[in-house]
């Protein structure tokens, strides 16, 4: 791994949160993520799955985390299970975690191979009643292919047909949603990474230039910090272009006068950051780009107050959108009519800004989060309002990274990266 050790605390922490929360004589069960294949003998470089990171630490593929509070044996009451290192392994790919190194990793004592998991897992049956599946609960999800979860659970439901089955997510929710001072910092270096990306290609940009280009300067400062990359597929739009919401092709030349959408994010610690800014290509804000601009950003900065502990998501939405509604009629693109015979379940301002404002933001850049109860404080959100009128071959969307305080305005862990009309052009132009 590139990054930094984190102190193993953060999962003791995580992992007591959720045992808290598990029935009487129940065990959970957490996989890695599959290794999955390009053909041929390639792969895609690994990523973990973000739960059992949280409650692990463990960042290697093959390793499965045991929690079992009430196993008659302490030793068995937080086990993780790891691939045993041998030649063949160690000479082509290099060795894995020795069992000191993944104590040091997750702060859990008793490691285990891999080899001896069916042994040990069936002796544990025997005394749990309930178990916890770890099944995609995430609101957004759309995955197709069955992982190393699935084939686990369809498994388990085979072998041990007289055990009560629950599923982790509603507790994963709950926890991860609420973020721990550590995940912050981790949070916070990958901001600061993507604002180091943001300002080396402010003097870079100008007519001409690829979209890809951009995306390869950006690529250059989040390796170069100890980053893997981006946290997810950047966008880099320009002209119209920023009107196509998951544009990613980057594949188009920046046009002089046109305006440029650059939704990027790097990951540092499998932590997400998540900004956008949309700047000028030529350096220098039309006065209708400009309008525009800060009509957005005047929306971000508004909804970002709103974000406090006790508000709920919905009302949240609904009130942006008032916001939103004042802004376009504004700026000409809606009128009062529009606004009086508006349908409730798609309110006028929605022609020109038809997604989100906020989601939760953490091991997962669409995080775990709830959204049906209050906020709370250290719930870490966006704030990423946009209006996107092709008719005029501009979309500006700007995009923070806040953390909700227990007393007063959120906390932006994107302050120091550029936002101001006049201090884009400054340091375009430098």
């Amino acid at each position: 791994m590139k990054y930094l050790p984190i102190n193993n605390q953060l999962f003791i922490k995580n992992r007591a949160k959720f045992t808290a929360q598990m029935k009487s004589k129940s065990l959970a069960v957490f996989n890695s993520n599959d290794l999955f294949t390009t053909g041929a003998d390639s792969t895609l470089p690994f990523e973990q799955s973000r739960d059992l990171f949280y409650l692990s630490g463990a960042d290697q593929e093959e390793s499965i985390l045991v929690l079992f509070p009430d196993a008659i044996d302490p030793n068995h009451r937080e086990i993780l299970f790891l691939t045993e290192t041998n030649e063949h392994i160690a000479i082509w790919y290099g060795a894995k975690y020795s069992k000191e190194e993944a104590t040091k990793v997750s702060g859990i004592k008793t490691i285990y191979w891999l080899s001896e998991f069916k042994k040990i897992f069936y002796d544990l049956m025997t005394e749990a009643e309930t178990v916890y599946f770890n099944t995609n609960e995430h609101y957004r999800q759309s995955v197709e292919l069955e992982t190393r979860e699935d084939r686990f659970i369809k498994k388990c439901k085979s072998d041990f047909p007289a055990h009560k089955w629950e599923k982790s997510g509603q507790i994963m929710q709950q926890i991860r949603g609420v973020k721990e001072p550590e995940e912050i910092e981790q949070m916070q270096t990958a901001c600061e990474i993507t604002n180091n990306g943001f300002r080396r290609i402010l003097p870079f940009v100008k007519p001409g230039i690829m979209e890809y280009e951009i995306e390869a300067e950006f690529m250059h400062e989040f390796l170069k910090s100890r980053s893997k990359g981006f946290a997810y597929t950047p966008i880099i739009a320009s002209g119209y272009s920023a009107c196509v919401l998951h544009y990613i092709e980057n594949n188009k030349a920046c046009k002089d006068g046109d305006m440029l959408l650059l939704d990027v994010g790097a990951e540092y610690a499998n932590y997400s950051s998540d900004m956008t800014r949309t700047i000028p290509v030529n350096g220098k804000f039309s006065d209708r780009q400009k309008e525009v601009y800060n009509a957005v950003l005047r929306v971000k900065n508004e909804a970002t107050k709103m974000l406090i502990p006790g508000e709920y998501w919905a009302n949240y939405h609904k009130e942006v959108g008032k916001l939103m509604t004042s802004e376009l009629l504004g700026l000409g693109l809606i009128d009062k009519a529009d606004v009086q015979n508006e349908d409730p379940n798609w309110p006028a301002y929605k022609k020109y800004f038809m997604h989100g404002t906020s989601h939760h933001l953490g091991l997962d850049t669409h995080d775990y989060g709830a959204l049906k109860t209050p906020m709370k404080a250290n719930m870490v959100f966006t704030v990423e309002p946009g209006i996107y009128i092709p008719e005029e071959n501009m979309g500006i969307r700007i995009e923070d990274d806040v953390v909700i305080q227990e007393n007063g305005a959120p906390f932006n862990l994107m302050r120091n990266i550029p936002i101001e009309v006049e201090e884009i052009e400054d340091l375009m132009n430098s």
